[in-house]
């Protein structure tokens, strides 16, 4: 089983790499950093807990194709790999929170191929020539190519980026949310289809489902600490999330209108009446949380899926700060983990 786990920086540079030791030293596998316009950045933070880890797998959460280059991508990894003595990965999407900057997240899956061949062949250490659309190289080579490969990760919940992952990445991340049966048939055909297009075993990629993760010894706690996150996806997932009372749905989703802050800032205005419309049930749908015991068994249903493995998107418990409710939920984590493997 692989376990990652993804921390949004949210709080001081120290404070991010102090939990990023701790997700380490609970037992995750991999640990990736948000990429998020406007926080503390993602590969300077990576490169800080690479230098204070020695075993974990460290990479970007995803990170996006827009913001920055592809040759500047691929040599932030290729410094990380060589610090972390072969740790980095490249997570890598469409991305999220760019409308700051003007972008409408143009020709994704376009770009995100471009972005993608453009990485490895400069990882590689290959002369890379690319006259694309959204990306341009001319004989482009990477000074300090890495020693050893970067698995490319490849999230998202678009049927025509997760064709590409089947293409492309080492590893797909399932980004549902809501994760059923029937959807994750839908994506695995997805993620065939792809595969099939360039002639690759699918089997050879590591699928593993995204989940929003929040443990607690306090469970109504910890539940209300991710209504949120379920209004927020009940919203954008429409048919494909679960069944709710349409008169219910719509009234959550207009408590979205007199919400403030990102969703995943403790800073952030939680109306009372999402608080009064989401349940515990509902919150579980779009979520892994409550006590290391309730989470441990999610999860093991989860995982029944035929996934070898979760990506989990830690989200604070809410107390005085993000810091504490980032480190309560990664604690807690670690005693899920341990139930996991008894």
């Amino acid at each position: 089983m692989t376990f990652e786990a993804e921390i949004t920086p949210g709080m001081s540079p120290a404070e991010a790499v102090e939990l990023g030791c701790l997700v380490e030293q609970v037992g995750f596998d991999r640990l990736g950093i948000s990429c998020v316009a406007l926080w503390p950045d993602t590969y300077q933070l990576q490169a800080l807990i690479a230098a204070r880890t020695d075993r974990i797998h460290i990479g970007s959460m995803v990170t996006n194709p827009y913001t920055r280059h592809a040759a500047v991508h691929a040599s932030a990894l290729a410094t990380l790999q060589e610090l972390s003595g072969g740790r980095a990965f490249c997570g890598l999407g469409v991305g999220a929170g760019l409308e700051d900057f003007g972008m409408r997240y143009p020709a994704p899956v376009k770009t995100l191929r471009e972005s993608v061949t453009a990485i490895r062949g400069l990882l590689s250490g290959d002369t890379v020539d690319l006259d694309g659309d959204t990306v341009t190289l001319d004989g482009a080579r990477l000074v300090r190519p890495p020693a050893t490969p970067v698995p490319i990760a490849i999230g998202t919940r678009s049927p025509g980026v997760m064709k590409l992952a089947g293409e492309m990445a080492d590893i797909a991340l399932v980004g549902a949310r809501h994760l059923t049966p029937e959807l994750v048939a839908t994506y695995r055909g997805w993620l065939a289809e792809g595969a099939a297009r360039v002639g690759r075993d699918v089997s050879s990629i590591e699928v593993l489902p995204r989940v929003t993760l929040c443990v607690s010894d306090d469970e109504e706690l910890a539940v209300n600490s991710v209504k949120r996150f379920a209004a927020h996806y009940l919203h954008i997932l429409g048919d494909n999330g679960p069944p709710v009372d349409p008169q219910r749905r719509a009234a959550i989703v207009a408590t979205l209108d007199d919400a403030t802050g990102w969703y995943f800032d403790l800073d952030r205005y939680d109306p009372p009446a999402m608080l009064r419309l989401v349940d515990s049930d509902l919150a579980r749908q779009f979520a892994i949380v409550g006590t290391p015991e309730q989470c441990a068994a999610q999860l093991r249903t989860l995982m029944s899926l035929g996934f070898e493995g979760v990506s989990c998107n830690l989200a604070a418990v809410q107390r005085d700060s993000m810091f504490a409710g980032l480190q309560e939920t990664i604690e807690g984590a670690g005693e899920v983990l341990r139930l996991l493997a008894s």
